[in-house]
């Protein structure tokens, strides 16, 4: 079998030969693909005793290469779909479903790998699972949990290139340059990203302390209209006044946080430059170093989309919005600097996996992909993170989806096979369940 690549259009040799792939109901309005590996030995029956649920917040992961990679190793895998927006506990059902599914084909120890923004959704069930929904429901959120039962924990949690949160990187995307709501056409020059009197380089932005200080705050300023917007249609739907009985659309013009909205890290090579503490860095020729670790990227990014509905704006509706998107920052503290993020109020939102990490009490790996600047998350989620049992490691020149980021290299190959080096890693790390 061969698959298309998307990121540089070739025709691979798929990787599920030998592998049987089931298609699963997961109810719920829910798909998976389950990955059975073949356990002709003693050491892959052990393996097969270990059982692992790959799940995003907003994207389908059925069919992506994470789960015959791991099943390849004799891991049993359940691969599901998401659907984009929406509640994060909505989604909560699939996963519980998916655990129990593994433990009847028996898998005595279960793992969750969340990637990206599958981190978040993870994190929040495993939390949820193991204290109970009373941890996200005190006052201080913006949305309180509100899924009924008791939930099955897993025994152990993977977050590979988690970004900062799905409520974070909504936040850092906001486009303050908007200046009437629900219109992406009227918008503040001053705030113009790609202007060069801003700051603005096609080989690299350099913007000016002061903008950033100043950008930064207006972010925050319309992150609370809209969080507050959102908090007062939600009153009126639940009074019966709403346009719906259930929810409503909830539309953010210059609000999507994919890659080429997330506010200046795509341009300014500054941010996010490297962590602050020295870990494994491991390389495609199957070494691994320890030290400081620097980002590796270039510039991305050279216009804005806020006047495109498709790419620029944020589509969902007000209770997934309030769930899932909003977060509370401090107008004075909220920055992004060389080592991370700053000024946020985790405990506002359990939308990032930064803020839900300190209910987890099962072993962790994280790990972060040089090659995109989501990998600094991986470094706030191990600090803090109180689990006895907790490992970090970083991917040199990996991009966000574990390939190598060859407009980065100096030379044709110098990342190696990143793909290779993260799979036998997490492969390595998962035999601590044996």
């Amino acid at each position: 079998m061969y698959r298309l690549n998307l990121q540089d259009n070739t025709f691979v040799q798929d990787c599920t030969e030998g592998i049987q792939e089931t298609l699963l109901d997961m109810g719920f309005d829910g798909l998976a693909m389950y990955y059975t590996p073949e356990l002709p030995t003693e050491r892959s029956r052990a393996k097969g005793r270990v059982g692992v649920v790959i799940m995003h917040c907003d994207q389908n992961y059925m069919a992506l290469a994470m789960g015959p990679r791991l099943a390849q190793q004799g891991y049993r895998v359940v691969a599901c779909e998401a659907k984009e927006g929406g509640i994060i506990e909505d989604k909560f059902p699939i996963i519980d479903r998916a655990l129990r599914f593994l433990k009847a084909q028996g898998a005595e120890q279960t793992v969750l790998m969340g990637h990206s923004g599958g981190a978040t959704l993870m994190t929040a069930y495993q939390a949820v699972a193991e204290q109970g929904v009373g941890i996200f429901q005190g006052e201080e959120k913006i949305w309180k949990c509100q899924i009924q039962g008791t939930l099955t924990p897993a025994d152990g949690i993977m977050l590979i290139d988690a970004n900062y949160g799905n409520g974070v990187m909504s936040l850092l995307s906001l486009d303050p340059a908007v200046t009437e709501e629900g219109n992406g056409l009227k918008l503040d020059s001053q705030w113009d990203l790609f202007a060069e009197s801003n700051g603005y380089r096609r080989d690299g932005a350099q913007y000016p302390p002061a903008f950033v200080r100043a950008y930064r705050a207006a972010q925050v300023r319309r992150n609370d209209r809209l969080i507050a917007a959102a908090q007062a249609r939600l009153a009126a739907i639940e009074s019966g006044s709403g346009d719906y009985l259930d929810d409503e659309p909830f539309i953010v013009a210059g609000g999507s946080q994919v890659k080429p909205n997330n506010r200046m890290l795509p341009q300014d090579l500054r941010l996010l430059a490297h962590t602050e503490g020295e870990y494994d860095l491991l390389h495609g020729d199957g070494s691994i170093t320890h030290e400081v670790v620097y980002g590796v990227r270039t510039p991305e990014v050279d216009r804005g989309f806020s006047s495109f509905y498709g790419m620029g704006a944020n589509k969902n509706t007000v209770r997934g919005f309030l769930s899932a998107q909003a977060i509370r920052a401090s107008e004075e503290d909220f920055a992004i600097g060389e080592t991370g993020v700053a000024g946020i109020d985790w405990d506002s939102s359990y939308a990032s996996p930064i803020g839900n990490v300190k209910y987890i009490t099962v072993p962790m790996l994280t790990m972060g992909m040089t090659g995109s600047y989501e990998y600094l998350a991986a470094e706030m989620i191990y600090r803090r993170a109180t689990m006895a049992d907790k490992s970090i490691a970083f991917v040199h020149g990996a991009t966000h989806v574990f390939t190598p980021n060859h407009d980065a290299e100096t030379t044709p190959g110098e990342f190696g096979d990143t793909e290779s080096a993260l799979y036998a890693y997490m492969g390595k790390w998962l035999e601590r369940f044996l």
